[in-house]
């Protein structure tokens, strides 16, 4: 283990800032810790449903704040692409080659789990399974596949969106929230938040990428502001304080995004700002990094496959005969939360088998992602770049 921890370290490029890949790895762990926490699988009669404990138990909410962390990825993701697009003009790359190498690196992954899943559909329906059970699985699969869609859409844009100012689509959210909600305007309206409420993080990336947002006190404005606003919406406005979906609301935060949600990740944007100091410090040692380095090697592969792991380690559970606490029964309540607690272990080695099977369609193939090669560091690093 520390000579590989040695190897990751020394074909990192003394130029790459680590902080970034960390706040990225620590976004799709937030995303797949929250999804476990926060989901569970209910079978009643014989038929299978998705059921949340925030349902019973609102008071639960702050578990999505820590954990709800879509704006984070959408910062990153805004700053290394619009880094990348003007380093690929530099050198005389076009666009279109720049375009299709970052959307292959997002959607190879993702061609594997469909295949796989069509096969595993079939292969259900065959067996007699209902469409109903069919269809609350393959939602829980196919759902985190809208973010996905909405980054690649924005990373098409970067060339036009990287000098937008973030209050532009900001506003436009604020105008189709007003519409909908204080108006009562048509829902259909919510749509247009898909876009114009993930820009807003975004946008903030790509004014990073310029040498924007670099003091402390942006970074305080952002999370006070951010806080602030999101806790004057919860409590006066009457938007719910769950900064995830929870089955059966009258209105969610995210499907499609609220200005109470683009307000909270303005907030979160702020917090990662602020740390980016701390954690250049934690990640100068060696061991930090490489656990970074490697989330970031199979980020895709972990964020596409940890909902099919978690309902493997469900389904298995049923072949025992009995109704497991925190994995079969209903999430209603502390004992729920902490049986569920008790499983997420089991849930990450289920991961780390789809991680082992899968993340070949993420990772470059072996000649072009050595990390060191006869004791040197690789030609770029590749075997790290995002």
């Amino acid at each position: 283990m520390r000579e590989v921890i040695q190897r990751i370290d020394a074909a990192t490029p003394h130029h790459r800032d680590r902080a970034l890949d960390a706040l990225r790895a620590l976004a799709i762990l937030g995303v797949v810790l929250g999804h476990w926490l926060v989901t569970a699988l209910v079978v009643d009669s014989g038929t299978v449903h998705a059921a949340s404990p925030l349902q019973r138990t609102p008071e639960l909410a702050p578990v999505s704040w820590a954990f709800q962390t879509l704006a984070v990825f959408f910062l990153v993701g805004g700053q290394v692409a619009a880094k990348s697009y003007a380093s690929a003009r530099a050198r005389g790359t076009t666009y279109g080659r720049w375009l299709g190498t970052r959307t292959l690196r997002l959607f190879r992954p993702v061609a594997a789990l469909l295949v796989v899943w069509a096969v595993t559909a079939g292969t259900m329906l065959a067996s007699g399974v209902g469409y109903d059970n069919l269809h609350a699985l393959l939602k829980l699969v196919l759902s985190p596949l809208w973010f996905l869609l909405v980054f690649a859409a924005l990373t098409a844009l970067t060339p036009l969106v990287s000098r937008l100012h973030p209050l532009w689509p900001l506003v436009v959210v604020i105008h189709v929230d007003i519409i909908r909600l204080g108006l009562d305007g048509p829902a259909r309206l919510g749509w247009i938040n898909v876009a114009a409420g993930w820009l807003v993080p975004y946008c903030l990336g790509t004014a990073w990428s310029r040498g924007d947002l670099r003091s402390r006190t942006t970074g305080w404005t952002l999370l006070i502001g951010g806080a602030t606003a999101t806790a004057l919406l919860v409590l006066l406005a009457g938007y719910p304080a769950a900064m995830v979906g929870v089955p059966g609301a009258g209105i969610s935060n995210l499907d499609p995004p609220t200005l109470a949600a683009v307000t909270f990740g303005l907030a979160q944007c702020g917090a990662a700002l602020l740390l980016l100091g701390p954690l250049r410090r934690v990640l100068v040692r060696s061991a930090a990094w490489a656990a970074v380095a490697l989330v970031n090697l199979s980020a895709m592969t972990i964020f596409l496959w940890h909902q099919t792991a978690m309902m493997a380690v469900t389904a298995t559970g049923l072949l025992t005969g009995r109704t497991l606490p925190g994995l079969h029964t209903r999430p209603d309540g502390t004992q729920w939360i902490i049986a569920r607690l008790l499983w997420l272990p089991v849930f990450a080695v289920a991961l780390t088998v789809c991680w082992a099977a899968f993340r070949t369609y993420e990772q470059r193939r072996q000649g072009r992602t050595t990390v060191v090669r006869e004791g040197r560091p690789s030609r770029t690093g590749e075997a790290h770049r995002a």
